[in-house]
């Protein structure tokens, strides 16, 4: 991965201040990925050609959360348009638009027999919709096949175009998430092609519709404590209705340093911060990603 200016300046501050931050704590060990149903779901995934972000940014709840047969599609292709210093989902330019695949998703989901379904994407911004008409159909064939199932999609920014937001409510979810991912000060770094008030403005367009909102942050990537609880209070303000909290964990080399390890107190005290300023849920903890445990929220 190419970093950016922002991107080089933040990695560089943190290796010239030579962290060392030890040994991985022991609660952010993960078993390996084993057992009946994993193999089972991922032989459905590679079957129906699927990407999931569980794969795709090397989620460390995959094991988990395959096992009790449960999985995050990841549509709209594998290619993302931006470059996050986080993440480590391809970047480029997708040259193909797959309109079969909402029909996949919805079998898949038939085939796994789930509840409670989670649907993100990849960044597609050379879209006139950033495929949001894919989201929509996505979320049509799934109410109409399995009327059951109740849907969370997390979605990107759309550019802050409202004619790609009406497009999602022409099927609305039952929860609408859309990631933070950081706090204000370190977007050019984490973020460069997003907006923090683009962000928290989009969330609080689906709240006046009346859809239950979610987002999601990563802390150890350089934030402070006061930066955090400001974010905090800033999504509240935006209407909010639950939020994630995790471990930032770095995939490769070539993309943006851990910062430390957030400790379990600091953890806890972002969920009782959370508690006391209203937020319907929130999940804080070192392993904690978008959609963990999704399905409480629904």
């Amino acid at each position: 991965m190419k970093l950016n200016k922002h991107q080089r300046e933040y990695k560089d501050s943190v290796e010239q201040e030579k962290i060392d931050l030890g040994r991985r704590p022991d609660w952010l060990k993960v078993r390996l990925p084993s057992g009946d149903n994993y193999r089972e779901v991922l032989s459905m995934m590679r079957k129906s050609k699927l990407n999931t972000v569980c794969e795709e940014a090397k989620c460390p709840n995959l094991a988990e959360c395959w096992n009790n047969r449960t999985a995050t599609y990841m549509i709209l292709g594998d290619t993302c348009t931006r470059t996050c210093g986080f993440c480590d989902v391809k970047t480029g330019k997708p040259t193909f638009l797959d309109w079969d695949e909402p029909n996949r998703v919805v079998q898949s989901v038939l085939d796994l027999g789930l509840k409670h379904v989670v649907i993100t994407s990849v960044n597609r911004d050379e879209l006139k919709d950033g495929g949001a008409a894919i989201f929509s159909k996505t979320v049509e064939l799934i109410r109409e096949k399995a009327p059951n199932c109740t849907i969370e999609i997390l979605i990107p920014d759309f550019q802050g175009s409202e004619v790609a937001f009406e497009i999602i409510m022409k099927n609305p979810p039952d929860i609408l998430n859309h990631n933070l991912e950081t706090v204000k000060r370190l977007y050019h770094a984490v973020r460069p092609q997003a907006d923090y008030q683009r962000s928290l403005d989009l969330i609080k367009w689906f709240k006046n519709k009346g859809l239950k909102t979610k987002s999601g942050i990563m802390v150890g990537i350089g934030e402070k404590t006061e930066e955090v609880l400001e974010l905090m209070q800033d999504l509240k303000n935006s209407n909010c209705d639950i939020m994630t909290i995790g471990q930032y964990l770095q995939p490769t080399k070539t993309h943006l340093p851990v910062d430390r390890y957030v400790t379990l107190e600091e953890f806890a005290q972002y969920k009782n911060e959370g508690k006391n300023l209203g937020f319907l849920a929130v999940e804080s903890g070192p392993l904690v990603r978008s959609s963990y445990h999704a399905e409480k929220h629904a």
